[in-house]
């Protein structure tokens, strides 16, 4: 287990190089759900970034933020022409869809990975899911509770890494407020990251901003994930505080965390 505090300077010191290539390509509005309504064929989508004339290369799966009521998905330029395939995964939202239909499409999101990676380059070993916010907490409960991907034939533990940008280790707040809860009282259910903690879930590279500049105790959430996966048994959880960054600009730094640990788990 692994616990740091980061400061700009430290992560000036974390910029790696994967692999740089040669050239890249984008594809952009990739359906990778289908069958499930108007809707889902609107929303769930997908774009792809990937070098051209090389295989066996890392795959990072993006899930945007928003609440999981907004956003859109996107490509992070910290990621682009970086030697990886980078999906950015779009997903039905609330309240338009249920929470249930947005972490499912998550999980068909990493599915198309899976099965389809290796056309653009990419290894379906080196798998790492990612996401900012509303993406930390998709990628974590498709990561911590199996049954997500088994639906779809794939095993969570065959993702390489989870990396959960301040991502809700309790219950989402979106899923709160539609129960009638306020955001500032927490609850663990079957919907929180934290229910689901096991010994030999992926290895986590946990990232949250400033405590003091986060959303509504989210570091201590995050905080309170890596203790548990500790408690619990599991041997390769690591977590970061990046200080004097809030919840929105903790997300460019924490990019050179996640290829800074793609660069150590890829060798």
């Amino acid at each position: 287990m692994t616990f740091l505090r980061l400061s700009a300077i430290i992560l000036l010191w974390l910029l790696p190089a994967i692999g740089l290539c040669s050239g890249y390509k984008t594809e952009k509005d990739i359906q990778y759900q289908n069958g499930k309504g108007a809707y889902a064929d609107r929303m769930c989508r997908l774009d792809i970034h990937y070098p051209v004339d090389t295989a066996d290369c890392p795959v990072v799966i993006w899930f945007h933020g928003g609440g999981l009521t907004g956003g859109s998905r996107d490509i992070p330029h910290e990621l682009r022409n970086q030697g990886l395939v980078v999906i950015g995964a779009g997903y039905r939202l609330l309240p338009e869809a249920s929470l249930d239909q947005c972490i499912d499409d998550a999980a068909a999101a990493v599915a198309w990975a899976f099965h389809n990676a290796v056309q653009y380059g990419g290894d379906a070993t080196k798998i790492f899911v990612a996401g900012h916010s509303a993406g930390g907490y998709l990628t974590n409960m498709i990561g911590l509770d199996k049954k997500w991907l088994a639906t779809y034939g794939i095993d969570a533990d065959s993702i390489a890494a989870l990396v959960p940008y301040s991502g809700h280790a309790i219950s989402h707040f979106a899923y709160r407020k539609a129960k009638g809860m306020k955001d500032t009282q927490p609850s663990i259910d079957e919907y929180a990251p934290l229910y689901y903690v096991r010994p030999d879930a992926p290895p986590m590279i946990i990232i949250s901003g400033d405590r003091e500049m986060e959303l509504l105790g989210r570091y201590e959430e995050t905080a309170y994930l890596w203790r548990m996966l500790k408690v619990n048994g599991h041997k390769h959880t690591y977590i970061y505080e990046l200080d004097g960054y809030n919840h929105g600009d903790m997300v460019s730094p924490g990019h050179h965390i996640l290829k800074n640990h793609i660069k150590r788990l890829t060798k």
